[in-house]
């Protein structure tokens, strides 16, 4: 009875903290997404701590007329979109490969990929690379030097070493080879696994930045991303370019800031919630059959 009594306990305190962690999660996101549409005059008294004051989508209007806005998000959904399908390819097709017991080398090949898990060449290694093979300033920077994570690739691999070898042998007698194994049987029942890496690969498609600001200097090849890191960093000038000095005038800069994060973070979270699942699927299938 002791013991059910504090299980009850445990289980009602455990439900607290969770909230706790929901509050504060969610509050950044709530107070920008009031601020951005609050009246300008509130966001400039600082009276928006939760909800809405007021009502204005003047900031939403200003940033949408400028033609980088949308030539940057145009960017981020092209290398979303091909880096995503180049990576999900590439990635079940070694985890395939790496996860058969005829294949005599996966050991060794395994631990080099492992290696580059806590050794890499650094930053300027890694950019005379990306310059000597000519995809300095274009877009396959972005898609190609990172066309497999070693961690998906292990979190792959690891799927695939759970599927019968039967499956295999059994499809070897009736003709197949190893190519139409691969897509007429393993990739049907392994949309699961697949689903996971298109999910890891499209959100840090998403969000990337960095190689960006390495590889890509012409502007109207960068993503949203890089595109509200300037926006954030910088002052008042940046934020001239997106709405116009008249614009500036009339509406708090830190409220135009508070709209381009919302256009840019609104995309991945509308999808996220209907998503989450994979990734704790994901989660598991690596420490089950690990």
């Amino acid at each position: 009875m002791k013991v059910s009594v504090w299980g009850k306990i445990e289980n009602n305190m455990l439900n607290v903290f969770m909230v706790l962690i929901i509050l504060i999660t969610l509050y950044p996101i709530i107070f920008v997404a009031s601020s951005s549409i609050s009246n300008p005059v509130s966001v400039l008294n600082e009276e928006v701590w939760l909800f809405p004051q007021g009502f204005s989508l003047e900031a939403y209007k200003q940033i949408f007329q400028n033609k980088m806005i949308w030539t940057s998000y145009y960017n981020t959904v092209w290398y979303t979109i091909v880096g995503t399908t180049i990576n999900v390819t590439f990635t079940v097709m070694a985890a395939y490969a790496l996860s058969r017991r005829s294949f005599f080398a996966r050991n060794q090949i395994m631990f080099i990929i492992a290696f580059t898990m806590f050794f890499g060449g650094g930053i300027i290694p890694n950019f005379i690379l990306i310059n000597n093979l000519g995809l300095y300033d274009t877009r396959w920077a972005m898609v190609l030097p990172n066309a497999i994570s070693a961690w998906n690739l292990i979190i792959a691999r690891t799927y695939y070493q759970g599927i019968p070898e039967e499956i295999v042998e059994s499809a070897k007698i009736d003709g197949a080879n190893d190519l139409k194994i691969m897509y007429k049987i393993m990739v049907p029942i392994s949309m699961p696994i697949i689903a996971v890496l298109t999910l890891f690969y499209a959100v840090t498609h998403w969000n990337a930045f960095f190689n960006a600001m390495l590889y890509l200097p012409s502007p109207e090849l960068q993503p949203l991303q890089l595109y509200l890191m300037k926006i954030l960093v910088q002052l008042s000038s940046e934020i001239s370019e997106v709405a116009g000095e008249s614009v500036v005038d009339s509406l708090p800069p830190l409220q135009l800031r508070y709209a381009l994060i919302m256009v840019t973070i609104l995309p991945i979270i509308s999808v996220y919630p209907f998503l989450q699942k994979y990734f704790v699927k994901g989660v598991m299938i690596g420490a089950i059959k690990g």
